[in-house]
């Protein structure tokens, strides 16, 4: 069994939403009647027809189909040349199934379409509406996007600024609207404006769009800041016309008349207040009280007398009283914006720790270890390594005797820390403080046998400081 076959022609062009007929001729070279059936098939297959669809045939004899190729006006026709084939399966012989070859070539078109998201934007000092731009040909569409409107009014940022789309492809383009000047106050306006689609050698699409650019404060705002600059206004008016007036009804008096309301001069017998004792002026070792029914000369009156400033030597002189043969210290801290506060003695806290508050400077004193030495430790701001540093010599002082460290003169520096030792024959002196960036720090003592001279409180970093202290020797 054989059988010869021609399209004709074998090539041929067809437009999108067109058709184009191609004729397959075919003969029986056989020796027996055969009945033939057709069948398209590759990529062209859903767009052909074939015409009849089977076809008798003598021995010698020939017949003709007619193909006819319809693609649609869609991106799926793609453009340019599409091989096709058709299948030729003989009823008597099956095995012996033939398949011509033939190619269309699809013609291309272009069709864009283009919508704002949304068409209306509303804004005070921007406004962001997004381009969808669609490739409804069946070839690649490559377009630049640009702004336009009347007077000017806007700016646009554009992103992207071109675009490649594939066929039954979509882009989407950010646009970003900037109005040239702001609306203080007032209603919203409108501002039209135009997005175009420019392609080579085709007039652009424009898409058409409303900017509605409110004021900066709204209406309401402003009539309500009208109504209460009116109210204050006229309550400045009404305050000025009304004031009250103050008159003083106060007459002067003559000179005599004020002489004879002078009080009279004090008597001899009365007696000027004594001068404080040397007794008086040591730190009591105990907190003294004065005396019973008045001074000397009788009268009713007591003398008042300002209380001594209560020190570290003052608290840790009448802890020496009460125990003599015991070892005691005793201290207070300065602060800038609450000054010295109450001595405290043998572990106790002094400062506000974790209110953030540094320390200026630190009182201490001690008994029974033969007196104390320290240094100050303040920020260095030229330090390399954002260190601190002793900016002046140590203290020394004797027992129940006050040692200052640090400054209470208005810029002085805050504490970072201190140092302070005792005699190394009469115990150790331990130290907790508070620092700002941490929290208490453990207990630390010096230990003169072991060559440990003095023990150091607080931090080493410039930008900390402590904001309370305990000692305990």
């Amino acid at each position: 069994m054989s059988l010869w076959t021609s399209l004709e022609p074998a090539s041929t062009t067809v437009d999108p939403g067109g058709s184009a007929t191609v004729r397959l001729r075919l003969r029986n070279t056989g020796d027996v009647v055969e009945e033939y059936h057709f069948e398209a098939v590759g990529s062209l297959a859903p767009w052909t027809a074939v015409e009849p669809q089977s076809l008798r045939l003598y021995p010698g004899t020939t017949g003709s189909v007619d193909l006819t190729f319809a693609p649609p006006r869609t991106p799926d026709a793609t453009a340019g040349p599409n091989p096709y084939a058709v299948r030729i399966t003989p009823t008597e012989h099956p095995e012996a199934t033939t398949v011509p070859e033939g190619n269309v070539t699809i013609t291309p078109f272009t069709e864009v379409r283009a919508e704002l998201i949304p068409p209306t934007v509303k804004g005070r000092f921007r406004g962001r509406p997004k381009l969808a731009v669609d490739n409804l040909g069946n070839t690649k569409l490559t377009a630049s996007v640009s702004g336009s409107d009347n007077g000017d009014q806007l700016s646009y940022e554009i992103h992207p600024g071109s675009v490649q789309i594939e066929p039954g492809r979509a882009a989407f383009v950010r646009t970003t609207l900037k109005p040239r000047q702001i609306i203080w106050f007032g209603s919203a306006e409108q501002r039209p404006y135009t997005l175009a689609v420019q392609r080579s050698g085709v007039t652009p699409l424009d898409v058409e769009g409303t900017y509605v650019q409110r004021g900066f404060l709204p209406r309401w705002l402003v009539a309500f800041l009208s109504v209460l600059l009116a109210l204050a206004i006229t309550f400045v008016m009404l305050w000025i016309a009304y004031k009250p007036q103050v008159r003083s009804t106060a007459t002067e008096k003559s000179q005599d008349a004020a002489i004879s309301t002078l009080p009279p001069s004090p008597s001899p017998s009365a007696g000027a207040p004594k001068a404080p004792s040397a007794e008086a002026t040591a730190p009591p070792a105990a907190a003294r009280q004065t005396g019973g029914a008045g001074a000397e000369g009788g009268g009713s009156e007591k003398e008042e007398t300002e209380a001594p400033e209560r020190t570290a030597a003052t608290a840790v002189q009448q802890l020496a009283t009460e125990d003599p043969g015991g070892r005691h210290i005793c201290y207070r801290v300065y602060t800038a914006d609450k000054g010295w506060t109450d001595a405290v003695c043998d572990g106790e806290p002094a400062g506000a720790a974790g209110e953030g508050t540094p320390l200026k400077a630190v009182n201490i004193a001690v008994s029974g270890t033969n007196g104390t030495s320290g240094g100050a430790f303040t920020p260095d701001p030229a330090s390399t390594k954002g260190e601190g540093h002793f900016p002046e010599p140590w203290s020394n002082a004797a027992d129940g005797i006050d040692n200052y460290v640090g400054s209470t003169k208005k810029d002085a520096p805050d504490l970072m820390g201190f140092t302070i030792s005792v005699d190394a024959g009469k115990g150790a002196v331990c130290q907790s403080t508070y620092v700002n960036s941490d929290a208490w720090l453990g207990l630390a003592c010096d230990d003169p046998e072991n060559g440990l001279e003095f023990t150091y409180a607080g931090t080493h970093d410039n930008t900390s400081w402590i904001e309370a202290v305990k000692l305990r020797v």
